[in-house]
């Protein structure tokens, strides 16, 4: 359960929360069974390298971890996305540090005007102020009202996002020969991030580290 007082986990909670470290994928950041060496990849992203560069994410979306990102989703609990920030940021292994600008996952128009916030946002706007580099907040746009990715398969969650995403024109500076963090809440497919990627790459990006809260895999490989 997450404390009253301040946004936290009580002492039991953290046991079960299976934070994400080292030994890990260096391009897709899953966590291996076994130290395999430095700079080893994961057959997943031999088989099948992704649009972005990197991923990293704080733990496992299953048990406290999922009720916290349900939390800040679901249940309007901006107040969570500090302390989120925080972890993220440990995560990021020194990409927020080194990157050029943070951007978040942006929601649809419409999705927005019924949600009234974006968690992606609220996470991306905390790493920013945590780290000081830029936070785009209006660099990359949604420009298709996607249906909602839970509960689809995974060759369906690429078609929902395919060309998805955006640079806003006049923006394209903001990532040209940048190295961008791009920021969401969970990693499932990587469907979203691929296709957000893909636009901040087309756009000129030079590198794009994804960093989300969460990964949702059954455990390590």
């Amino acid at each position: 359960m997450i404390t009253a007082h301040q946004p936290s986990f009580c002492p039991a909670c953290w046991c079960d929360i299976r934070f994400i470290e080292r030994p890990y994928c260096d391009v897709l950041g899953i966590p291996f069974s076994y130290d395999p060496g430095a700079g080893m990849v994961c057959a997943e992203a031999i088989a099948e390298p992704p649009v972005f560069d990197r991923l990293r994410s704080v733990a496992i979306h299953e048990g406290p971890i999922r009720h916290l990102v349900h939390g800040l989703k679901y249940r309007d609990r901006t107040d969570l996305a500090p302390m989120m920030a925080l972890w993220m940021q440990r995560a990021s292994g020194g990409h927020i540090a080194a990157c050029d600008g943070i951007v978040p996952v942006p929601l649809h128009r419409w999705r927005f005007a019924s949600r009234k916030f974006n968690q992606s946002a609220e996470l991306s706007r905390h790493l920013s102020r945590l780290s000081g580099r830029p936070y785009l907040a209006h660099t990359l746009l949604r420009t298709k009202n996607t249906s909602r990715q839970v509960g689809l398969t995974a060759r369906a969650r690429e078609d929902n996002v395919r060309a998805a995403f955006k640079v806003a024109p006049g923006r394209e500076f903001d990532v040209a020969g940048k190295h961008i963090v791009l920021v969401d809440d969970v990693y499932t497919t990587g469907a979203t991030v691929s296709s957000a990627a893909r636009a901040l790459k087309k756009a000129g990006a030079c590198e794009v580290t994804v960093l989300t809260f969460a990964m949702a895999i059954s455990g390590p490989i």
